[in-house]
């Protein structure tokens, strides 16, 4: 049977307002009622349109009845967390600072959550630390997602001579600079187009209407802080058969970045309405969740989810357009998010996995690890670990904060480390040198038993940003977590 899709089109015209109620009422439909008659639907929407006070009680119709009576004034309530947490599992406990250990214990005694884990390559955030995966039940954390909401790792495999990479540097350098846009803020002034841009859903919330037209402009494009495109060597040492291809040495494809203002802007509005709901202990105030009952947590789930598409449609473009230059199709396109949040079953129930600078790392889902500029990638295979909550690390993780690399480390030494890895840098500050991160290959040794490595990335042409000291003045939250 045909599921049932409602459009925020369909429900203004039956007289919905032009409020919240719209992704709150499509939601509701895609949940409960996706499989009933789509004229039936309509007729069960005009009575609670008509008559919504009859249906505030109603399990399945309750948050649109209530998002359409008059507003009664919100008084929130102190929460307070629980004296012992859920269980924590965390891997590679030597690796770890103290702040992000103490951030995940604290994600633990929350009152929503269920279980909680720490990857290798872990370090202090905002809310929820970065590397930590948690998982609630039928809550959301804005924060536990992220700033940079679907930020994502995309590889595109071709089968071309990676000698290639040092005889015509040129060639590939220029496709990058053409294919992609660096910088806080940076907008291209013809706009691409991208089915994306089609989705009703940026048409259904005031917040995310007023956010279309900026988002157009910057899809594609790349942001600053720790996201890259580049070029590399794929090495393959034995067919797997998930990954599907044959053991050599390939050219490779690599971006990391995510929603751009889009999905910082989702991310600050709904974290302050989240904050706003659950009167938190002050230094717990960051892990505020919305209800996904509620019509704010239904807002935000859309919101995300559009957000996380919106991610993965600027990589498509970038892959797209760097292909159609090589003239060839890639053998194989790997990608995950890794700040985003997913409904997963845990234990025989439902439960929403926040994993914010996590893998997916469920039986055989593919992923890729990056190291650094000059430091080798991964791409793996997750082996479903369930301490884990199905997930791995998403990096080698920050070792020094940006403000620490810029002071101690030279201009000569990063030419040197990215010399001896014949890496041919177009930008990138000391923010981002090799020496700021963790050392992957001990990242790696500490998540044997969550991921088996299938391939390796060798970077040997990165694009950055490069504007370090500039984000440092001023954090941008668009390139944010």
């Amino acid at each position: 049977m045909k599921k049932v899709k409602i459009t925020a089109k369909e429900l203004r015209a039956i007289g919905f307002p032009e409020s919240p109620v719209i992704p709150v009422a499509m939601s509701v439909v895609d949940k409960f009622y996706k499989f009933s008659k789509k004229e039936d639907v309509i007729e069960l929407l005009k009575n609670v349109l008509a008559q919504p006070a009859d249906y505030k009680n109603d399990p399945m119709l309750e948050s649109i009845a209530l998002k359409l009576l008059p507003k009664e004034a919100a008084h929130a309530t102190g929460i307070a967390l629980r004296e012992s947490g859920v269980p924590v599992s965390i891997f590679g406990p030597d690796y770890i600072e103290a702040g992000a250990l103490h951030q995940i214990h604290m994600a633990a005694k929350l009152p929503i959550s269920v279980k909680a884990a720490l990857m290798p390559d872990a370090h202090h955030g905002y809310g929820l630390p970065i590397g930590g995966v948690l998982a609630t039940k039928n809550a959301v954390i804005p924060y536990g997602v992220g700033v940079d909401i679907g930020c994502r790792m995309c590889l595109s495999v071709f089968d071309m001579d990676p000698d290639l990479l040092k005889s015509r540097t040129s060639f590939f350098s220029r496709e990058i600079h053409e294919a992609t846009l660096f910088g806080s803020g940076a907008q291209f002034k013809t706009a691409e187009e991208h089915e994306i841009m089609d989705r009703d859903e940026f048409h259904s919330t005031p917040l995310l209407r007023s956010l279309h037209g900026k988002a157009w402009k910057q899809l594609g494009s790349s942001g600053s802080g720790n996201h890259f495109v580049e070029f590399g060597v794929v090495e393959i040492s034995e067919k797997d058969e998930v990954l599907g291809i044959e053991p050599g040495k390939y050219i490779g494809l690599l971006s990391h970045s995510g929603s751009r203002g889009l999905g910082a802007n989702i991310a600050n509005h709904y974290t302050k309405l989240a904050i706003e709901k659950r009167k938190l202990p002050n230094d717990a105030k960051n892990l505020a969740w919305l209800d996904l009952n509620e019509a704010e947590g239904q807002e935000y789930w859309l919101a995300m989810n559009l957000a996380g598409d919106y991610a993965s449609a600027c990589h498509h473009i970038i892959h797209r357009k760097i292909a159609r230059q090589l003239g060839r199709t890639p053998i194989k396109m790997v990608e995950n998010h890794h700040n985003f949040a997913w409904k997963e079953m845990l234990d025989g129930e439902e439960v929403i996995v926040h994993r914010k600078g996590a893998t997916p790392a469920g039986k055989n889902v593919l992923g890729i690890i990056p190291g650094s500029m000059s430091a080798n990638g991964f791409i793996v295979k997750g082996r479903g670990t369930a301490d884990a909550i199905h997930s791995a690390a998403h990096g080698a993780g920050r070792k020094l904060s940006r403000s620490a690399a810029i002071s101690s480390i030279t201009h000569k030494a990063m030419r040197d480390a990215l010399d001896k890895a014949g890496v041919t840098l177009l930008g990138g500050g000391l923010d981002e040198a090799p020496f700021a991160y963790k050392d992957i290959h001990a990242v790696m040794a500490e998540q044997t038993e969550l991921v088996d490595v299938v391939g390796s990335f060798a970077p040997k042409i990165v694009k950055m940003c490069g504007d370090g000291p500039k984000q440092l003045r001023k954090r941008n939250a668009s390139d944010g977590e």
